[in-house]
């Protein structure tokens, strides 16, 4: 699927060898038991991922061992974790300090952002608001985590891209679906090859009971009830055409009438 390491994989045996182990470093090493589709997610060599997943699932958990493992196995790397806002970037890096504790290291600031962790071997794990204009400035990045991609603005993604030229480091973008818009859904859809989907809905689920979830489909209707724990990208409630009907009639073969 990836011919070069610029475009994709992480060649190299070592490399190959530290994503097959991941999985069980993270189990061992931080005592978090990952179930089949997060394993997935922790020994991926990809360099572009999306995780498209129902609300509950431990996106976050999984994401920030995936960050604590690439923190530690790559001495002086730098990871950032960009959401929609502070806290919810905030909430992330504390989940990746409970997994550093587990390490037996102290978790300890960078000194130079306020939601920061710093490693004995020179890596960082960074936190980020969903703001264009706070967010420039950093380089040479490992792994970019973008948490409830479907909610950060397409002006963020822009801006955070390029953060992985020099290094071409790898970059995952995670959420539930929120509607047939912006670039989580346009990467998904029309992303191509490149990208490696991941979809785990809640009844893939085995922390999600059967019953909580046919009181939450008869309680908040259908169309949420796909979009929340189903993983449907959903047209919004107030078009009266879906989008697929409104693109198949626009077409560049009809002359505008000029009128006068």
């Amino acid at each position: 699927m990836w011919k070069t390491q610029r475009q994709g994989k992480r060649t190299g045996r070592k490399g190959e060898a530290r994503a097959a182990d991941a999985a069980e470093w993270v189990r061992q090493k931080l005592g978090f038991a990952p179930d089949e589709k997060q394993a997935q997610v922790l020994t991926s060599q990809g360099a572009r991922g999306l995780l498209n997943c129902t609300r509950q699932w431990g996106k976050s958990t999984v994401t920030a061992a995936k960050a604590v493992q690439e923190a530690q196995s790559r001495p002086g790397s730098l990871t950032l974790v960009v959401s929609p806002a502070a806290r919810q970037s905030g909430e992330f890096v504390r989940k990746a300090a409970s997994f550093v504790r587990k390490l037996g290291i102290r978790p300890r600031g960078d000194g130079d952002n306020e939601m920061s962790l710093a490693f004995p071997n020179g890596s960082r794990i960074v936190g980020l608001p969903g703001m264009e204009g706070t967010i420039r400035g950093f380089s040479a990045v490992s792994l970019l985590l973008v948490d409830e991609a479907a909610r950060v603005s397409d002006e963020v993604y822009v801006a955070i891209r390029p953060m992985l030229a020099v290094s071409s480091g790898a970059m995952w973008l995670m959420s539930t679906p929120w509607g047939k818009r912006g670039f989580f859904w346009e990467a998904w859809d029309k992303g191509g090859p490149e990208w490696e989907r991941i979809r785990a809905t809640a009844y893939e689920c085995p922390r999600i009971g059967r019953e909580f979830l046919e009181r939450e489909r008869n309680s908040m209707g259908d169309r949420w009830f796909r979009q929340e724990y189903l993983c449907e990208f959903v047209d919004e409630v107030s078009g009266v055409f879906d989008r697929e009907s409104v693109q198949r009639a626009i077409t560049d073969e009809v002359k505008p009438l000029r009128i006068g």
